[in-house]
């Protein structure tokens, strides 16, 4: 099967290509500086330059793909909020036009669980409402990207999968150490917890969604069986004291950030490989 991955170069591409390559998928890889993909080169990955923001460049790089999986966004850290509408939405939509036009089968779009707002009163499922007036750029930028998308399902028969992700980390990325210090300029309450998910798994859900017919149009979860509270997280890293408002009250949404993954594990077979964060750390994994 001929992939074309996008963001390879980030802190989930960079870990999800060696493994596709590993298992034997002809990769082809999407990035705006060539130089910064010479170790994915190395591993076999074909490397395509190009950019979401270039639309010429777009068909050249879905051209005889036979599934694109769609990893390239720019973040909630990011200030440029035109940036991320224009990457996170309006590049996602030229891509999916591109794969249409090239005969692409199968289009992956990993969002994310930031999605999903708070008071639904259980972990957030796929088909809970979401606010595509969010106020997060990052959030609405994703979730007007995934209705395009879903439009493009319905009205052109485009085999479309929606994956929203947890907090991704593991394999050595830094993505914990960089939210660690954001704490406590986000408010967040020490009690709180994050539903995370393993480099390992997320590769393991891409492999899934790549290869299960009778997908199409879905949106899934995508999470361990374990979320674990920011105090946890901080602590196990030596940050908790400095973390949080020594004030802080109650919480008052013990649902906030959870997600339910059973669509996943139902339609899928999906089971997480690294199913807690303790379980990475004890396997020196993280």
């Amino acid at each position: 099967m001929k992939i074309l991955v996008t963001g390879a170069t980030g802190k989930v591409g960079s870990r999800l290509v060696p493994r596709m390559l590993a298992k034997g998928y002809d990769v082809s890889i999407l990035v705006r500086d060539a130089a910064k993909a010479s170790a994915l080169a190395a591993l076999g990955a074909r490397v395509v330059t190009g950019d979401l923001y270039d639309t010429n460049t777009l068909p050249p790089a879905v051209e005889g793909m036979d599934a694109v999986i769609h990893l390239a966004a720019l973040f909630r850290t990011f200030t440029d909020n035109e940036g991320i509408v224009k990457t996170n939405h309006a590049g996602t939509v030229a891509l999916a036009n591109a794969s249409i036009a090239a005969g692409v089968k199968r289009f992956i779009f990993v969002s994310t669980g930031n999605v999903y707002g708070s008071g639904y009163r259980h972990p957030a499922k796929e088909d809970d409402v979401v606010n595509p007036n969010d106020p997060r750029a990052y959030s609405s930028s994703k979730i007007a990207a995934e209705q395009e998308l879903l439009e493009l399902h319905k009205n052109h028969g485009f085999d479309v999968r929606v994956l929203r992700s947890g907090f991704v980390y593991g394999d050595r990325d830094p993505h914990i150490d960089d939210i660690i210090p954001l704490l406590k300029k986000m408010k967040r309450h020490s009690g709180s917890r994050m539903h995370m998910v393993h480099h390992l798994d997320i590769a393991q859900a891409l492999t899934l969604l790549l290869n299960t017919d009778g997908l199409n149009g879905e949106i899934f979860n995508i999470a361990d069986d374990a979320p674990i509270t920011l105090y946890e997280l901080a602590d196990s890293v030596g940050q908790a004291a400095d973390a949080f408002d020594p004030a802080e009250g109650p919480i008052t949404d013990p649902f906030e950030g959870i997600m339910d993954i059973s669509k996943l594990r139902k339609k899928t077979g999906f089971r997480p490989l690294v199913p807690s964060y303790y379980v990475a750390r004890d396997l020196d994994i993280l």
